[in-house]
């Protein structure tokens, strides 16, 4: 089978371990770089082409794009959709989950716990929504943040209001939040593939640290999720319609309320963490997958 893995580095660990996944399966495997890939779109003969080559005979490819590339990126995963390639998350799901404000009005219209959640443009809005969330301390993120990287917390109204000033005086979109103070600067990210939780850990903040992201120096352990925790996860990326996704919780004393439904969730965290190959998972979900969509192809041909 041919797999391309479209990311923009060969050396970062998920990308490399996917890369070895489907290698040791005995897969044809590449990293292609999806912004320097160009597509042409003509009637009934949808093409792409990467460093001036034409992509031919793909089975499958993994997207592993960026958030501040998205637009582009979403764009090659659609071309190869129109040319039938299987994808582990197609562009729509992907769309979705970047959408923070849309995602979580899809889920909430699902019927999914999460804090409560505050949205305006109107600078005149700012007491009514932090009342609206239940009032200082409160949660505001970027709607355009990754990895802790503008989420800030207020402990203050006054805090929070001047926050909200500056970010609105730069006409950033942000969302205010609930604060969970029982989380305890904790969250729980469980890893779904194909409908199923195939891992899952929980991170834990820094010292002084509300955020629990790895990446600002928050730990990790494997841990048990509750039966509720594990259909939330498994709901939440089905509503998105990601096949593969990192769904990000709370631990609530109402239940497990989600944080964000992430469509690239990085491996490195959890499989340190739990010990399992969730790379290899992934090119098994390919393998089954890419098949049926191969069969339904010469179905619809005969």
């Amino acid at each position: 089978m041919k797999i391309l893995i479209l990311s923009r580095n060969p050396k970062l660990y998920s990308t490399s371990r996917l890369f070895e996944a489907a290698q040791e399966r005995g897969h044809d495997v590449e990293v292609v770089d999806f912004l320097k890939c160009y597509m042409v779109i003509e009637k009934g003969n949808p093409e792409i082409y990467y460093s001036g080559k034409k992509i031919e005979k793909v089975n499958a490819i993994i997207p592993r794009i960026g958030a501040s590339r998205t637009f582009y990126g979403t764009a090659v995963v659609r071309q190869f959709e129109m040319m039938h390639v299987f994808s582990v998350n197609e562009s729509q799901g992907i769309v979705r989950s970047r959408d923070k404000l849309r995602s979580m009005q899809i889920l909430s219209r699902g019927g999914l716990g999460m804090p409560i959640t505050a949205f305006a443009s109107d600078p005149g809005d700012i007491k009514h929504l932090i009342e609206e969330v239940g009032g200082a301390p409160v949660v505001i993120k970027l709607l355009q943040g990754t990895q802790g990287i503008g989420v800030v917390l207020a402990e203050t109204r006054k805090a929070a209001k001047s926050v909200m000033e500056a970010f609105y005086g730069v006409k950033a979109n942000m969302l205010i939040q609930e604060f969970i103070k029982e989380a305890k600067s904790a969250d729980i990210r469980a890893l779904v593939i194909g409908g199923k939780v195939v891992g899952a850990m929980k991170r834990q903040g820094a010292e002084g640290e509300f955020r629990s992201n790895i990446h600002r120096g928050g730990t990790a352990e494997a841990v048990k999720l509750t039966r509720q925790e594990r259909s939330t996860a498994v709901k939440a990326a089905k509503l998105l319609g990601l096949n593969v996704a990192g769904v990000d919780m709370l631990q609530s004393s109402t239940g497990p309320k989600i944080m964000e439904v992430n469509s690239s969730p990085g491996l490195e965290g959890i499989e340190n963490a739990t010990g399992i190959d969730i790379a290899g998972k992934i090119i098994e979900f390919i393998e089954e997958n890419a098949h049926k969509r191969k069969m339904i192809k010469d179905k619809v041909r005969v």
